[in-house]
């Protein structure tokens, strides 16, 4: 009887050719090495919270499938899904691209350059929201103590609520009446102006948070948060007086890696509820926020005189074209012009 003709067995897969396993664990261990390279690069904490959002809901829309089989193509529908399906704004879909090719390249080790498939959303140009110097006043009345100082702050430096928040003892200057931003956007450092006004209300609030850290030293506690590289060589800054916060918080919380009883500053989330409550009790119909301080301070700067360079600084700017922005807001050009229905 004539044997039957064997099929060849195929040819086996070597160990690097095998599709690797794609599990929960394999993504944790993704994200845990995205995590791991983002602080090697010294990024900041808001541009780490921002690739994983967005490298999560990457993998979400596309099942959680392997990243590593996703070419050009899966990137480009997802962008363009940002556009059209959510309808998200320019900034947000670049916020996105930014993190994916992030992942790509410095996770994965591909690099796509120039994804010309992406339906890119349009951008659009919005002037600031700014409030009148009486405007300005009238929410700074409905405000006390700490927050009616921090407001005050943020629209007579021009900083970030960020960078109000995280400011130290050691960052403020009432003799020679100034402040360092440390660490502000970009990882830049700069000086802004102290307004005269505020010394006094700066000084007591600095002799109360002295108090209050003298009381918690006693307690056992007292520590705040320092860079990583400054802790190791100096194992007792964070309790030093220099580096705690200009605005400490109320509570304290449990360092799980140290078990130290650290304190944290002022929360932004709070800040932002206080001032958007204080616009609606003044009766002001704009939308103000924290950041419409900033631009409130830069308007305002220029209405007086100041050249566009020194506002620039103060802000903190790469660009002076960023800051060009607000001279559209000015009561010059056409918001200067006498329209000739006043003289009917």
């Amino acid at each position: 009887m004539p044997r039957r003709p064997t099929r060849e067995a195929a040819p086996r897969r070597s160990a690097a050719a095998q599709p690797s396993p794609w599990n929960p664990r394999t993504l944790h261990e993704l994200l845990a090495r995205l995590r791991e390279r983002i602080r090697t690069l010294r990024y900041s904490r808001r541009t780490e919270k921002c690739y994983l959002h967005w490298v999560r809901d990457y993998l979400r829309f596309h099942r959680h499938r392997n990243p590593i089989g996703l070419g050009q193509g899966a990137v480009a529908r997802y962008l363009t899904h940002l556009a059209v399906g959510r309808r998200v704004s320019p900034s947000t879909q670049n916020q996105a691209l930014s993190a994916l090719l992030f992942l790509y390249r410095q996770i994965l080790g591909r690099d796509f350059g120039w994804l010309d498939e992406v339906v890119r959303a349009k951008p659009r140009q919005r002037l600031p929201v700014v409030l009148s110097r009486d405007e300005v006043r009238r929410v700074l009345a409905q405000l006390t103590g700490p927050r009616w100082l921090m407001v005050k702050l943020l629209y007579g430096t021009g900083m970030r609520v960020s960078e109000c928040l995280a400011l130290r003892v050691k960052d403020v200057d009432l003799d020679q009446r100034r402040i360092v931003v440390r660490a502000g956007k970009g990882d830049k450092d700069r000086y802004t102006v102290l307004p005269r006004s505020l010394v006094d209300p700066l000084s007591t609030q600095l002799g109360q948070v002295r108090i209050r850290h003298a009381r918690d030293l006693r307690r056992g506690a007292g520590w705040v948060e320092v860079p990583e590289a400054l802790s190791r060589k100096y194992p007792n800054a964070g309790r030093d007086w220099s580096w705690q916060w200009l605005f400490p918080a109320t509570r304290h919380y449990r360092h799980p890696p140290t078990g130290q009883l650290r304190r944290h500053h002022y929360h932004e989330s709070a800040l932002q509820r206080a001032v958007r409550r204080a616009a609606l009790c003044a009766g002001i119909g704009k939308p103000a926020t924290c950041h419409t301080l900033r631009h409130s301070f830069a308007t305002h700067l220029l209405e007086d005189g100041y050249d566009i360079r020194t506002v620039q600084q103060l802000l903190g700017h790469r660009d002076v074209s960023t800051t060009m922005i607000y001279t559209h807001v000015l009561k010059r050009g056409p918001l200067g012009v006498r329209s000739p229905a006043d003289r009917l």
